[in-house]
């Protein structure tokens, strides 16, 4: 049986449906916007942006786009019904407060212990990109992160320990990738779902620390 990756798309999915009901949640640049793209309707998911959007949606339709209506990845969004602008101060403010229900993040590495590195890659022409990340690793409630499970060159990147430059310690709590779905808790990273057609064993050469297979 071939192994069934998930694509780009179909993890930020798998995201959007474990958003709760009633969440105030932040969502990085990059891969993870595209989580406002599948959230459920019958579902009240408050979205903020850095740059100082508050209670934003979906993309607009083609043709329908608002130049004054951008989110942080200067990608085109919606206002919902009650939905405001604030200053970037106050912005920051709700992410440093403890405001945040949820971040969804994506990033370059995390660590067993919950460890993240997603802005730099300690590469010498490597541009650093931290831009809000740190503010929010340490200031939402929870950190999900979206990624592949390895590197274009096979490496893992979930890890015993980070190589790359560190973004925020111990904050990551889940991690959604193209090939399986794991919760960091006291320092353990158990496997809630592989893809089909892949088995624990495959998955843990693939990965760079010790897993433990918490599916049920």
């Amino acid at each position: 049986m071939s192994i069934q990756k998930r694509t780009r798309e179909q993890i930020v999915q798998l995201i959007a449906q474990d958003i709760p009901d009633g969440s105030y949640v932040n969502l990085g640049i990059g891969l993870p916007t595209k989580v406002s793209k599948y959230l459920p309707t019958d579902r009240e998911i408050i979205l903020h942006s850095e740059n100082g959007i508050l209670a934003f949606g979906a993309p607009p339709e083609p043709g329908q786009e608002d130049p004054d209506l951008i989110n942080a990845g200067k990608e085109f969004v919606t206002l919902l019904d009650g939905g405001c602008f604030m200053h970037h101060g106050d912005s920051f403010d709700i992410m440093r407060g403890g405001h945040l229900d949820i971040c969804v993040l994506g990033a370059f590495q995390v660590a067993v212990n919950g460890d993240l590195a997603n802005w730099h890659t300690g590469e010498a022409d490597a541009v650093p990109a931290v831009g809000g990340a740190m503010d929010l690793a340490v200031g939402a409630k929870t950190i999900f992160v979206c990624m592949e499970h390895v590197t274009k060159h096979g490496e893992p990147k979930v890890v015993n320990a980070l190589t790359y430059p560190v973004t925020g310690e111990q904050c990551v709590n889940r991690i959604y990738t193209d090939l399986c779905i794991i919760e960091l808790s006291n320092g353990k990273a158990l496997v809630k779902e592989i893809v089909e057609g892949l088995s624990f064993e495959e998955l843990q050469s693939m990965t760079g620390c010790a897993l433990a297979d918490a599916r049920t």
